[in-house]
């Protein structure tokens, strides 16, 4: 389990195989993952709305699981109050330049 904050970003089913990994994803987004691509199914044991189990078999791009994880990652910081996100190091894509360290802009 992989968490931010003690928020949980993704969840790895290493007893699986193939290898599978649960996300966080946008839930207009998660329904049209599932729709295209096999790999991608309905969160295990998790929120259906909210979450996408990916079955990693080689039928995604690397760079597409890698966009998926980055997506739940900024999907559970996105979430958390802007001075932990600060604290993180984070910035939403809204704004593509980084805060100053001492947060004036």
């Amino acid at each position: 389990m992989f968490k931010v904050s003690g928020k949980m970003f993704a969840l790895w089913r290493l007893d699986r195989v193939p290898l599978a990994v649960s996300l966080k994803c946008e839930p207009d987004l998660a329904p049209l993952l599932r729709e295209t691509h096999t790999a991608v199914l309905p969160g295990y044991h998790l929120n259906k709305r909210h979450w996408n189990t990916v079955m990693l078999d080689g039928s995604l791009t690397d760079e597409m699981v890698e966009d998926m994880i980055e997506d739940s990652y900024d999907l559970v910081v996105g979430g958390l109050s802007q001075a932990r996100q600060e604290a993180l190091g984070w910035y939403s894509i809204a704004n593509r330049t980084p805060r100053d360290p001492d947060g004036r802009g």
